[in-house]
Formats: C-alpha cells, sequence, structure tokens
C-alpha cells in the first residue's frame, strides 16, 4: 500500500520540532545520504573506469579518455533541472525510489561494454552518459531535505546531505581499482587486458546490491512532504532572478571544480606521471567531500560571503602551485608537490561548496522579507519554496563544471601537449569568482541598494 503523504509538516513551529519533526528529518535525511551516495559513486565510475582502459587492450586517444570522464557530467547537470522539478511532482520519497533504481542502467552498460574488445568508442560514450544519472540524484535530494528542515538548520544538514554524497566520489576512485583486480567479482565476462588480470566489469558489478538497498531503503523508512508541492510556475520564477545566475557562476568554481577536478584526476596522473599508481587518487575528493560541512559551519559563523571569497583566493594560489609541478613534472619531487596541491585545492573547493550553498536559503529568505515588509511567516514559506528551486538549479549549472575540466584537460593536452593551458583558464576563472563576490555580496552598498536584508544576513 502507498504510503501517505505527510500533510501536517511546520518545522519552524519549535514544539512540532522538538516533538516530531527532527525524528522524521534525521531519519529522512540519513537514506537521503545513503540514495546520494551511490549516486555520485555511480557519476564517477567513468573517471576510474577510463584510466583503466587502455590497458586493458582497448586503444583510446587521451582526447578521446578525457571526454569519457567528462560526458557523465555533462548529462548529469542537465539531468539536474528536471530531477529539481520530481520532488514537487512525484513525493521526494517517491522520486529517490525512482531514481535510485535508475542506476543499474549505467553500471550494467559499463559491465557489458568493457567485456567485450570490438565494443566500438561511440557505445563506449553512451554507456558512460547514463552514468550521468547519478549526478541527477544530488539535485532532487537537496531540493527534498531543504523542506525538512527549519531555517536555522538547514545550511547543516544539506552540508551533510551533500557531503555524504561527495563522498561516493571518494569511495569509487578507492574501491574501483581494488574491484577490477578481483575475479570473485566477475560473473560476466572474463579478464581484459591481454592476460593481466584486470576484471573491469566489477567496475559495474560493485554497485547492483548497494543500488537495490539503497531504493528499498528509501521505499521503507523515507516520506513524501506535502509542503514541497508547488507548481511549475512558482519553482520556475527562480530563473528570473538575478541572484540565482550569480550563485551559479560561484558554484561553477566550486562545485564545478571539485566534480571535474575528481572526475579528471585519475587521467591527469595517468598521462603526466605515468609511473605512478592510481592508489592516492581518491585522497583530494574524500578530503574535499569531508571539508563541504565544514563550510557550512564557517559560513554560520564567519558569513558565507567571506568563506566564499578566502576559498576562491586560496584556489587561485593552488592551481598555481599545481601548474608550477606539472611544468616541472620530470623534478623528484614533482609528484608529491603536484598532489599536495592538487588535494589543497579539493579541500578549498569543499570549503567553498559549503559556504555558496550555504549563502542560497539566506539569500532567498532576504529577498522575501523585504519583499513582504518583514512578515516573517510569509516571507518564510515563499522561500522557503524558491530556495529548495534555486538549490537544484545552482546545482545544475555548477556541476557543468565536471564537463569543462576534463574537456578542458583532453582539449589543451591534444593541442598544446599538456594540461597547462587548461590550467591557466580556470585560474582566470576563480579571478572572476572571486571579483563576483566581493562586488555583490562584500561590498557595503550592495547590500544596502539591491535587498537591505541581505546587510544583516549570514550571506
Amino acid at each position: 500500500m502507498p504510503k501517505p503523504w505527510i500533510e501536517d509538516w511546520n518545522p519552524e513551529d519549535g514544539d512540532f520540532w522538538a516533538r516530531r519533526g527532527r525524528a522524521v528529518a534525521r531519519r529522512n535525511l540519513v537514506f537521503s545520504i545513503f540514495a546520494e551516495f551511490i549516486g555520485f559513486a555511480v557519476w564517477v565510475l567513468w573517471s576510474v573506469t577510463a584510466a583503466k582502459l587502455n590497458e586493458a587492450g582497448f586503444e583510446f586517444s587521451t582526447t578521446q579518455l578525457f571526454t569519457l570522464a567528462a560526458v557523465p557530467a555533462l548529462v548529469g547537470a542537465t539531468v539536474r533541472f528536471p530531477y529539481t522539478l520530481a520532488v514537487p511532482r512525484f513525493g521526494g520519497r517517491n522520486w529517490t525510489v525512482v531514481s535510485a533504481l535508475l542506476l543499474l542502467i549505467p553500471v550494467v552498460l559499463l559491465a557489458v561494454m568493457v567485456t567485450n574488445p570490438g565494443t566500438p568508442y561511440w557505445m563506449f560514450v553512451i554507456a558512460a552518459a547514463t552514468a550521468g544519472l547519478g549526478g541527477g540524484n544530488f539535485a532532487s535530494s537537496m531540493a527534498n531535505i531543504s523542506f525538512f528542515y527549519p531555517a536555522a538548520g538547514k545550511g547543516f544538514a544539506l552540508g551533510l546531505n551533500a557531503a555524504g554524497g561527495n563522498i561516493g566520489v571518494a569511495v569509487t576512485q578507492l574501491a574501483v581499482p581494488l574491484a577490477v583486480a578481483a575475479p570473485a567479482l566477475a560473473f560476466v565476462g572474463g579478464p581484459q587486458g591481454g592476460g593481466a588480470s584486470l576484471y573491469l566489469q566489477n567496475a559495474g558489478l560493485m554497485w547492483i546490491p548497494f543500488i537495490l538497498a539503497a531504493a528499498i531503503s528509501a521505499w521503507l523508512f523515507m516520506d513524501n512532504l506535502k509542503v514541497s508541492r508547488s507548481p511549475l510556475k512558482e519553482q520556475a520564477v527562480v530563473i528570473r532572478r538575478r541572484q540565482t545566475w550569480i550563485m551559479s557562476w560561484l558554484y561553477i568554481g566550486t562545485f564545478g571544480s571539485f566534480i571535474g577536478y575528481s572526475a579528471a584526476l585519475p587521467l591527469l596522473i595517468s598521462t603526466q606521471f605515468p609511473e605512478v599508481g592510481l592508489s592516492v587518487a581518491f585522497l583530494g575528493p574524500l578530503l574535499g567531500s569531508l571539508a563541504r560541512p565544514l563550510g557550512g559551519w564557517l559560513a554560520d559563523r564567519l558569513g558565507g560571503a567571506r568563506v566564499t571569497f578566502a576559498a576562491f583566493a586560496g584556489m587561485i594560489a593552488g592551481i598555481a602551485g599545481v601548474i608550477f609541478f606539472v611544468t616541472n613534472k620530470t623534478e623528484p619531487y614533482a609528484f608529491k608537490g603536484f598532489i599536495t596541491t592538487f588535494v589543497v585545492l579539493l579541500v578549498l573547493a569543499g570549503i567553498g561548496n559549503g559556504s555558496t550553498y550555504r549563502m542560497i536559503p539566506m539569500i532567498f529568505r532576504a529577498i522575501h522579507l523585504d519583499i513582504a515588509g518583514h512578515d516573517e511567516i510569509s516571507a518564510t514559506a515563499t522561500a522557503d519554496r524558491e530556495t529548495a528551486a534555486a538549490l537544484g538549479f545552482v546545482g545544475a549549472v555548477g556541476a557543468y563544471g565536471g564537463w569543462l575540466i576534463p574537456q578542458g584537460y583532453g582539449l589543451s593536452t591534444s593541442l598544446t601537449g599538456g594540461p597547462t593551458a587548461a590550467l591557466y583558464a580556470l585560474a582566470v576563472l576563480y579571478v572572476t569568482c572571486l571579483g563576483v563576490t566581493w562586488w555583490c555580496y562584500l561590498r557595503r552598498t550592495f547590500a544596502v541598494e539591491r535587498a537591505p536584508s541581505l546587510a544583516h544576513a549570514s550571506v
């Protein structure tokens, strides 16, 4: 029998929150994190698989391999738009079940494709594209969880939800290289690599039990909220808000960098430092994921714009370090310096992820306090609906960085012989993000002229 939608939900009411709301919200958050974790893990499967294809006997160019790592990000960013709209239409619990089961498509396709040495490249591109479904889960998950928590608790809850998902990137990059060397999992096809003990099909097969567990858990333990239902026109209004586009640009610089760097790092290591294995590739995504709640926490205490500004300043210095070590890659210290600065970059991107995402609910709350003449009840209800839509939209636009960065590396390598040109382009991006953050949110004149409440919000 279908589970009824929760009709009465008011987390801003202290009595309701203490009596019932907190427990329900936490339960939904736990299983949302699990489902989103699996989504991210599947989303970046090709970042590791692509780095192993030529070792397994395929013959693809560096540009083709970077494209395989990038295609899931392109699709994932695009499907985030309809995934955001799915929560108000179908319910958070229902869509979590459906979106989890859809992940069976990319893992099965991967397992089948890699076992046939005659598989053409275009089929690999299609298989990699379906992994983008995992990237869509983030938008619907964040939009859904935003309805469960009061304004004061959204930052921490959304930070945990996002960090739990992001950790899936690190787990994939740690576990998949181990799994493809384990024949016990390979009940589809045999080894690849002309006698080498590679079982690339395991990269997909290993996730099937976890996908099924995520779908079953969501069905049994998550809820649909009636308050999340809203007409499309009420969600679409965020597209017309200038703040939505500003935050989307900043999120390309933070989350786009995180997912783009994570997707490209295994291939970047294998092309620039071929004598080094991929065993340390997971460190950057892991620490970057753990840094995301820290960014939200710092934003609550210092202001999101200040933390975001500091993160971009650090990322400019970090990208300069990466350029230096890649340029001097023949030096004995080069790889240690490269991986250290790359990990720092991912940590700063993670902090920026948390701080930028924390800014969004505060910005929309401030906007609607101004519109409603500080009628807090009316402003909060409208802001919550627009925040959910904005979180999905900003998350979708930001995720395109996951396509641009690997593609940039591939294009730079094909034209110049290395990734340095792409790294310089990223430095320019961070300079623009630094300027936008200061101009739009740190200047006192902006807060007073555009939205007086922003001057007093933790933006």
